[in-house]
């Protein structure tokens, strides 16, 4: 193998290599932005499930296995976080349509990433397969014989066959 075929074999390895990390990094982003779509998904489940008239004795999830019981008035409104860690109290209604919003811009951000995830998967199996076919295409060249190296092996004196045990003579004899 010549150094120049190494060279690019090494350098197509090793953007496969990193695409490959690409990818997961990818993956992992769409697995985040999946979590918060779901939890922005079960805060607006949440809203809507709270009667224009309100409620008695709700149950206010805090974290860690935790609930609050508290009356919740007719007008209660929610507090949104607006973005920088800015908080802002909103109506009801204008915190479901702040995270409607948001899932929706979430879910264009989505579509995006997974064209991409996609868009680079098929570039790596397009350089997959080419570093395939360049090492096949190597082993070929490797495993075919040279035709001048057949022509400096005919000169060598073959060697005669040797008689079996006893004296019968042969053809080659």
């Amino acid at each position: 193998m010549t150094e120049p075929d190494r060279e690019e074999l090494q350098r197509m390895a090793q953007l496969v290599e990193v695409n490959r990390e690409r990818l997961q990094a990818l993956e992992q982003q769409i697995r985040n932005l999946e979590g918060i779509r779901i939890e922005q998904e079960h805060a607006l489940e949440a809203l809507e499930a709270i009667p224009k008239e309100g409620v008695k004795g709700a149950m206010v999830p805090l974290g860690a296995g935790v609930q609050l019981i508290a009356n919740i008035p007719p007008d209660a409104g929610a507090v949104v976080d607006v973005g920088s860690r800015v908080q802002a109290e909103k109506t009801r209604h204008q915190a479901m349509d702040i995270l409607k919003k948001r899932n929706e811009e979430l879910l264009t951000i989505m579509t995006n990433v997974k064209e991409d995830y996609d868009e680079l998967e098929n570039q790596i199996t397009i350089l997959a397969n080419r570093f395939n076919e360049t090492v096949e295409g190597l082993q070929e060249t490797i495993q075919k014989p040279n035709p001048s190296n057949e022509h400096e092996q005919d000169p060598l004196p073959k060697r005669r066959r040797r008689r079996k045990r006893g004296t019968e003579l042969t053809l080659d004899d």
